[in-house]
């Protein structure tokens, strides 16, 4: 299944279910075309960074921002070597902007630089990507005890923002990570869930997407989990999510 996530208000608004022999690709296509994005800014992993799927983003009059990994070759390699270069003349030659957040978690220290390339003429013209305006490079240091983690990511965007408004936006996608997935083998048992024959398993799914959606406008600061519980035991509660 492929779902479309809302990371602003953690609300599932959509999914596809790949087709036997397919994958990510011809799902994601789909899966936009069911949604209204006007205005919106759709963050995809490395598997949608196609040029097809960027340009029905700019079409549905949205923007995209997208991982670039491997599966995108040259592109991929001049983005990182550009990078890298530039980076050990401290930008000298391009135009950035540059954003730095420090946070928290369970004995872990994060820090994650994010750079925005702006002048990327150079780059177009070599691959001719959509709507392509900027590059994103973020830079995390992760350090636990003794232990230090680097990771160096990059990103291609149709935005043209700066780098303070792009870190949130990257940040933001990781919601359908720690929101949805996580909440849905731990709240729901995704991974322990055994339905695996005809449409038993995009429906099932459906149907705990719909009740996550309706458990997180309950107006209580209780955990999902218990939110979930109490609904089973309580019909007036119940009512009041499916209601509200």
């Amino acid at each position: 299944m492929v779902s479309a996530f809302a990371a602003r208000q953690r609300l599932v608004l959509g999914q596809v279910k790949v087709a036997d022999k397919a994958n990510e690709i011809v799902a994601i296509p789909k899966l936009l075309d069911m949604l209204a994005i006007e205005g919106a800014v759709v963050t995809i992993d490395a598997m949608g960074c196609q040029r097809a799927i960027a340009q029905k983003i700019i079409d549905k009059k949205a923007d995209y921002i997208l991982a670039l990994k491997g599966n995108q070759g040259s592109l991929r390699e001049d983005v990182e070597l550009f990078a890298t270069e530039q980076k050990a003349r401290d930008f000298k030659d391009a135009t950035i902007s540059r954003h730095q957040g420090v946070d928290g978690d369970h004995g872990r220290i994060g820090t994650r630089a994010v750079t925005v390339i702006h002048d990327i003429d150079w780059l177009q013209e070599r691959h001719q990507w959509p709507g392509l305006n900027s590059l994103i490079m973020v830079e995390s240091t992760r350090q636990s005890g003794d232990k230090i983690e680097r990771e160096t990511r990059f990103y291609i965007t149709s935005l043209t923002l700066m780098a303070v408004q792009i870190s949130g936006f990257v940040r933001a996608h990781w919601a359908v990570e720690n929101s949805l997935h996580w909440v849905m083998d731990m709240v729901f048992r995704d991974d322990e869930c055994r339905l695996r024959t005809e449409n038993a398993p995009a429906n099932f799914t459906t149907i705990k997407h719909i009740a996550l959606n309706l458990i997180r406008r309950a107006k209580t600061k209780d955990s999902i989990r218990l939110r979930r519980k109490v609904a089973a035991w309580d019909d007036e509660f119940l009512v009041s999510l499916i209601a509200s």
